[in-house]
């Protein structure tokens, strides 16, 4: 009797450890509007704002088939602050498909019914979430670009800093900034990129940025003589690959398509997304080649250009490392900030040229936008 009293006991608080363990749990009502009439809808609890920020490893998720009346419960759901993303998985590839830069193509609802201009934020999307609270959510599925996509207009600035000899003016442009995100076609201020392949983790697009001249020769008396540089377009193919946890490393290669300068340059760079408070930062690391054209164009010093203090000089190609970050703010639901700035270590190829005093460059563009739809 004493052995199956004791053994009693044991069933006892066993069972009252896990009945408490289970009353720590909540769950989440959602009434769902604009679904669609059939098939599969997955429910993403996001616990953290770092991967809330790119809709990847969800604290939890749970896969339904879609009903008539749009009721769905998530059980089991953890105390705190959390976000809900519920998508309909329209190819039932059990994940969200995205364009070739990484928007969502599957209609989608967002808790508080957040509707992101960019990078989504936690701190909108967020809800407190006690222990056994069942809360109740209205939540309207969309489409992050709509029919017609995202059009914005604002004002921007290019620069970069010079590393010429005896010359202290930075180049710099005040350009319109026109955005616009499609499902193909991207504007972000001097940057251009059109998708040509690709919706998963490898996606190939063609890409075009604006390239500012890096020097006027009135910017120093050491260049006099030696003409202005000029700005050009650059275009070319680029290759994204999403690596796990948000790792996306990026290879793109761009031509001078104005032949103003001639020749390319080819990139590679890695980078990862957070969010830090309510601002989205993207750091990268990058490897630039500059074809001998490009390079010559900018550090060299042609012969007919030669004078006895600044002799004919020819870098050729060479292969420049930089680190960057950029950052978007969601300043409102209309507008938004976005901020980029790289720094680059000029190898010495360049640096022993007769015009360059200075091995590290800094370059980068602000734009303030206001989106329209």
């Amino acid at each position: 009797m004493i052995i199956i009293m004791k053994n009693l006991k044991k069933i006892i608080f066993l069972l009252s450890v896990f009945s408490a363990g289970a009353l720590q749990s909540a769950e989440i009502q959602v009434q769902l509007f604009n679904s669609p009439a059939e098939g599969s809808l997955v429910f993403q609890v996001y616990d953290s704002a770092d991967t809330f920020g790119d809709f990847r490893s969800p604290a939890q998720e749970v896969k339904f088939t879609v009903t008539d009346e749009g009721k769905y419960i998530i059980a089991d759901v953890n105390e705190g602050t959390i976000a809900l993303v519920v998508y309909h998985d329209e190819n039932n590839n059990g994940k969200l498909d995205r364009n070739f830069i990484g928007i969502p193509r599957e209609p989608l609802a967002i808790s508080n019914n957040y509707r992101p201009k960019g990078p989504p934020n936690f701190g909108p999307a967020s809800i407190s979430l006690g222990a056994m609270d069942s809360l109740k959510l209205d939540m309207e599925m969309f489409q992050i670009l709509g029919k017609r996509g995202q059009i914005g207009l604002g004002i921007g600035v290019i620069g970069k800093t010079t590393p010429y000899v005896n010359s202290k003016q930075s180049a710099y442009q005040i350009i319109p900034a026109i955005s616009y995100l499609g499902e193909r076609l991207q504007i972000f201020g001097p940057n251009l990129q059109l998708g040509i392949w690709g919706s998963g983790d490898f996606r190939l697009a063609l890409s075009a940025t604006y390239r500012i001249a890096s020097y006027d020769e009135a910017d120093s008396d050491f260049l006099e003589g030696l003409g202005d540089r000029k700005s050009t377009f650059m275009l070319g193919p680029s290759l994204v690959y999403e690596w796990q946890n948000g790792v996306e490393v990026q290879a793109t290669y761009r031509h001078d398509v104005l032949d103003k300068i001639g020749g390319g340059l080819a990139e590679i760079g890695i980078s990862r997304g957070f969010q830090l408070g309510g601002v989205r930062v993207n750091p990268e690391l990058s490897l630039t080649w500059l074809r001998k054209k490009i390079s010559n164009h900018e550090f060299g010093v042609p012969e007919s250009a030669a004078t006895l203090e600044r002799p004919a000089y020819a870098t050729g190609g060479v292969i420049i490392p930089g680190a960057g970050i950029s950052s978007f703010i969601e300043l409102s639901e209309k507008w938004q900030l976005i901020l980029n700035v790289k720094g680059e270590l000029l190898p010495d190829e360049i640096t022993a040229s007769p015009i360059v005093s200075d091995d590290l460059i800094f370059s980068g563009n602000a734009i303030l936008a206001y989106v329209f739809l």
